[in-house]
């Protein structure tokens, strides 16, 4: 169950927006409205669009769980499907999000750009929308690089059934100059959305901070590759205003558990094979961390905390009955088997959970890191302190038995106060604990600054040469379906391989 901040009447309306959805994945169909949904309300097609967004079970399984969510070591797994675990490919989990979001969501946000963008009365729903557009892309860009962006979805507006894929450098100045617009063009003054807002509830002031700090998170995302543009988007987005407190967080509620559903909590409904990792449960305990209890669960009571290691079997070698912290049950102990590792906690497995996108924990621990690199004036320490109390905090949006008391909370900051020695690992460290099941971030943020220093896996029929992978690769039908674009992209990227390093992370 949910302890959520509001009650969101526009998510009973999903199941009925849920026809606007096409289930077929080739660009193909692009080039037809069949459900004329420019007759509909602006307010049930945004609604439609951010919970599609969130996803559902089969997008959620394959590229946030058993790809990113495991190579980011925040869990750990034995079945040989879960591939991001053991570095091997799988062609349709590894374009699972691309064939959720091209072209349905693509083509509703432009159906609904267009819409908006045509009446000057509706300047504030167009800008939302472009700031929704921006967590669809950016979270596609940050995956396979290169992808159709300036021309997708424009299939039943252009007639481009074949769109081009835009060069990553290009993406990420065009979703900047978007957020740049939307902060600088939002009125309150002005209508909005309403219910079918499910984030906001057409709140401009909040999209406002929304839009600055994703422009912060994207800002800061071209470090290695733009220093000085990275240093001006992050000064940028800090001076203009972004997210004050948790209760800025932007997620997309699923109080309704009959309706639209969370889909970590679909895949935790069909799929009890993962643990929390090694590493992810020693960070834990060396650093006292309180979150531990609430991210995972003992499965035998009063046992010590124990996460399993990543990369292993129980069919071939590395298996995990030969690694240290195997307990045989023949030797008659307790706990034994699989029972010796931590399960996740049940808390945050509902499909009534919210999906979150940003937390004002990452606001903080982002302006911290800015604050490091000498691009903002507050104090590292201070941002330290207050990502970190509002990651503890926020948890509690999951529902009572997530809740971190004050004291434990003040416990922790003493225990681990902010060392400028090692400032910018310490920051990152808490951005990857604090970004849990939002495994999509955790994934690009430790790209970006190779922070936690995870040790890779070496497992057999693994197609990384035993390194962690650096993108996903396209959808294969793209060869076929898309072949001039696809090449095109694959010759100024690189190959379609895990390891060809995206433009960012160069």
């Amino acid at each position: 169950m949910t302890n959520l901040k509001k009650f969101i009447p526009g998510v009973f309306l999903i199941p009925c927006l849920l026809v606007l959805a096409s289930c077929d994945s080739g660009f193909e169909e692009m080039n037809v409205n069949p459900t004329q949904a420019d007759q509909l309300d602006p307010n049930f097609k945004l609604t439609n669009i951010q919970v599609q967004i969130s996803g559902q079970r089969y997008e959620n399984w394959r590229t946030n769980l058993i790809y990113s969510s495991v190579m980011i070591q925040h869990f750990a797994t034995i079945p040989g499907y879960w591939a991001g675990d053991k570095y091997t490919y799988i062609g349709s989990y590894s374009a699972a999000m691309w064939d959720r979001y091209y072209p349905n969501i693509a083509r509703n946000i432009e159906d609904l750009l267009l819409q908006t963008g045509e009446d000057p009365e509706m300047a504030n729903m167009h800008h939302i929308t472009q700031i929704v557009r921006v967590i669809m892309y950016h979270r596609l860009t940050d995956l396979y690089g290169d992808v159709p962006y300036s021309e997708a979805g424009r299939g039943f507006i252009d007639d481009i059934t074949q769109p081009a894929y835009d060069p990553q450098s290009e993406i990420y100045a065009d979703m900047l100059a978007k957020l740049e617009a939307a902060a600088a063009a939002l009125n309150p003054a002005n209508p909005s959305y309403g219910a079918g807002d499910v984030m906001y509830q057409g709140d401009v002031d909040q999209w406002r901070k929304l839009a600055n700090s994703l422009m912060l998170r994207l800002g800061m995302r071209l470090v290695k590759v733009d220093p000085a543009a990275a240093q001006s988007w992050a000064s940028k987005a800090i001076s203009g205003g972004t997210m004050d407190s948790n209760d800025d967080i932007a997620y997309v509620p699923h109080n309704d558990a009959s309706g639209w559903q969370n889909g970590n909590g679909q895949v935790f409904l069909a799929d009890g094979s993962p643990r929390l990792s090694e590493f992810f449960v020693d960070w834990m305990v060396v650093h006292g961390d309180p979150r531990l209890e609430v991210y995972g669960t003992i499965p035998v009571a009063g046992a010590d905390p124990v996460g399993m290691p990543n990369g292993r079997s129980n069919a071939v070698d590395p298996r995990i009955e030969d690694h240290p912290s195997w307990i045989s049950c023949d030797s008659g102990a307790s706990p034994c088997g699989m029972d010796v590792y931590m399960v996740p906690n049940a808390v945050l497995q509902g499909v009534d959970d919210p999906m979150f996108f940003m937390t004002y924990a990452e606001v903080e621990l982002l302006k911290a890191e800015a604050a490091v690199r000498g691009w903002h004036s507050g104090d590292p320490a201070t941002h330290y302190a207050n990502g970190v109390r509002a990651a503890m905090q926020y948890l509690s949006m999951y529902g009572a038995e997530a809740v971190i008391a004050d004291a434990d909370i003040d416990a922790y900051l003493t225990a681990n106060p902010y060392d400028a020695a090692k400032g910018m690992q310490q920051i990152n460290e808490q951005i990857w604990a604090a970004v849990l099941l939002n495994e999509y971030e955790a994934y690009a943020n430790w790209r970006r600054t190779g922070y936690p220093e995870l040790t890779p896996v070496v497992f057999p029929g693994n197609v990384t040469g035993g390194t962690i992978p650096r993108r996903l690769r396209y959808r294969e039908a793209e060869a076929v379906a898309n072949p001039e674009n696809y090449s095109a992209a694959v010759s100024r990227q690189g190959p379609d391989e895990f390891t060809t390093r995206i433009w960012w992370d160069k």
